[in-house]
């Protein structure tokens, strides 16, 4: 089922998205709505998971990961065994923040942040050469 979202839910998930260390008091002020109601609002959209969790995002950049990278990926054998071997390696990789199946040529494309061309290089010929 899916959680009916007002006009105040969508608003309260837009400034969040921007800033998520808002208080409730000024989440409250921002919405016109007491911070209570704020604090009820938000528990119920936690519960309900459209927000999952609460993150901080780091500059990538600012912490010397200098390549954003998109690696197409093809797996030699589509056996459970061998897609289950796959993910689970995947998750294992810090250098990989999202993994996608997609269709067509490639099998997953992976978005890649690493500090250097060695560090890809390292990567792709050692990391992703899977058994």
């Amino acid at each position: 089922m899916t959680l009916q979202l007002d006009a105040i839910d969508c608003t309260l998930l837009e400034i969040l998205q921007e800033d998520a260390r808002l208080t409730n008091a000024e989440l409250a002020r921002r919405v016109e709505l007491s911070a209570t109601g704020v604090h009820k609002r938000l528990r119920r959209l936690e519960e309900a998971g459209v927000i999952a969790r609460y993150v901080a995002v780091v500059d990538r950049e600012v912490v010397g990961y200098d390549m954003l990278c998109f690696v197409q990926v093809s797996l030699q054998l589509h056996r459970l065994e061998s897609v289950e071997a796959f993910r689970a390696a995947i998750r294992d990789m810090p250098e990989v923040q999202e993994c996608h199946h997609v269709t067509g040529e490639y099998d997953y494309l992976l978005k890649v942040v690493v500090r250097n061309r060695k560090e890809l290089e390292h990567l792709l010929m050692e990391e992703l050469e899977l058994p």
